[in-house]
């Protein structure tokens, strides 16, 4: 964060009543990095809606979107506006190519190792999942066949949520909820430093308040000329 950052975040907070300060506060103190989902390929607005949802709704703040083939839309009425609250990032390929494989290099680069939900002769159970090994990036696929070949051999483990019936795979927004259910409350009672750091904090704050501030844009650049920054 500049100094910049932190005057422009102090300007911005004048504009939010206290409750709301208070109210970013304490969800900024329950928000997650050891934890971030991806997406590949999610194309059906409701499903794109209530996993953003259940993101928001679990304390995982950041979700990375791979768009090959289909466009990621969620439905603002059904995510409820929690999109706002997320640091999402979208990743499309250049024409012709496909981007999952560079996606999950970033991540691997960025510390995480890459769990993807699919039955696999290596796979481990939901519940015997280990979050101690370090931080997760869980990756699901699309509606209709799942993770693709590219994420299968850029995966790092494998897992699976056990089941008892006919069917074969939970819907995508069911998979995540349940998958994020239980590894947010394992997190959460474990000894793990999951939260974010005071810096994460500050910029996501900013971020925020950029997003949800009216006329932000407008009050910013007022701020930058009657402080001369440029």
């Amino acid at each position: 964060m500049t100094d910049f950052d932190l005057k422009l975040t102090d300007y911005l907070l004048s504009f939010t009543t206290e409750n709301r300060q208070n109210k970013m506060n304490s969800i900024l103190e329950q928000r997650t990095r050891y934890l971030t989902v991806v997406l590949e390929d999610i194309f059906q607005p409701h499903n794109a809606s209530a996993v953003l949802r259940s993101c928001d709704g679990f304390g995982i703040q950041d979700v990375h979107i791979i768009e090959n083939r289909n466009t990621f839309s969620p439905n603002r009425e059904v995510d409820m506006g929690t999109s706002q609250w997320l640091s999402i990032s979208r990743n499309k390929p250049e024409p012709g190519a496909r981007c999952t494989r560079e996606t999950l290099a970033n991540l691997k680069a960025a510390g995480y190792r890459i769990v993807a939900t699919t039955p696999h002769s290596n796979d481990v159970n939901l519940e015997d999942f280990d979050l101690t090994a370090g931080r997760t990036a869980v990756v699901f696929g699309t509606e209709l066949e799942g993770i693709s070949s590219d994420v299968e051999e850029s995966a790092d483990e494998f897992l699976k949520i056990p089941m008892f019936g006919f069917v074969e795979s939970f819907n995508i927004s069911v998979a995540c909820a349940l998958v994020l259910h239980h590894l947010s409350w394992n997190l959460r009672n474990s000894r793990i430093n999951w939260r974010l750091s005071e810096e994460e904090r500050q910029q996501i704050m900013l971020e925020w308040l950029r997003k949800t501030v009216t006329n932000a844009d407008a009050l910013e650049q007022r701020f930058r000329e009657d402080h001369k920054f440029t």
